[in-house]
């Protein structure tokens, strides 16, 4: 039987976050099984999420009200943003994390790359063209790299997005997104020396 020093504590949180033009709440579960329950006014966000979270085996909910029938800009940034606070706040002191994570990931043409580090020094860079500026009735392509920005600037991640090749906009996210979700699930993964941070600082800040 395990001894209570190598049982993993629980890396679980919940968010709340209410602003002028949306109100979110998000609970997070990194060692979850892929369960994700997603409603937040933008169908399209939704089906990302459900791919996140399913290929990277967290379990997740989020719930959005607030302006997405005009735009969905502010919900697809915000709920980028209050899924990087839970994150950070889930990884506690990372220590034992595996840190870095890669994945190729494609959907029929479309091939995406990503690199990620939990690293606590936010960055993304985001390298590809989509070949249609519009995906489905209203959610703009450009969306994407905006709900990464707000993920790793709010979760202290550096992520590196290559979007390799796509003819269709829709096959280029959805294999971002579970590219991301491959990728992340390997460096959030507890796998490393236990009660140790892997830094040689001592610390991911």
């Amino acid at each position: 039987m395990a001894s209570p020093d190598t049982i993993p504590s629980a890396r679980t949180t919940s968010i709340a976050r209410r602003t002028g033009e949306t109100d979110i709440t998000l609970s997070l579960d990194l060692d979850g099984t892929g369960e994700v329950h997603a409603d937040t006014g933008v169908p399209f966000l939704d089906h990302m999420l459900h791919a996140f979270g399913r290929h990277g085996r967290l379990d997740l909910t989020v719930n959005a009200t607030g302006d997405a029938a005009m735009d969905p800009h502010h919900t697809v940034e915000d709920v980028g943003i209050a899924l990087g606070q839970a994150m950070k706040t889930a990884f506690g002191d990372r220590a034992g994390i595996e840190r870095y994570g890669s994945a190729y990931a494609p959907l029929d043409e479309a091939l995406a790359r990503v690199v990620i580090d939990i690293s606590g020094r936010p960055f993304l860079h985001f390298e590809g063209d989509f070949p249609e500026a519009v995906i489905g009735t209203d959610f703009a392509s450009s969306l994407v790299e905006e709900f990464w920005r707000a993920v790793a600037m709010n979760a202290g991640l550096t992520v590196h997005i290559d979007l390799i090749r796509a003819r269709n906009s829709h096959h280029a996210a959805e294999a971002i997104f579970k590219a991301a979700a491959v990728a992340f699930r390997t460096a959030a993964r507890q796998s490393g020396v236990a009660g140790s941070v892997p830094s040689t600082k001592g610390m991911l800040a």
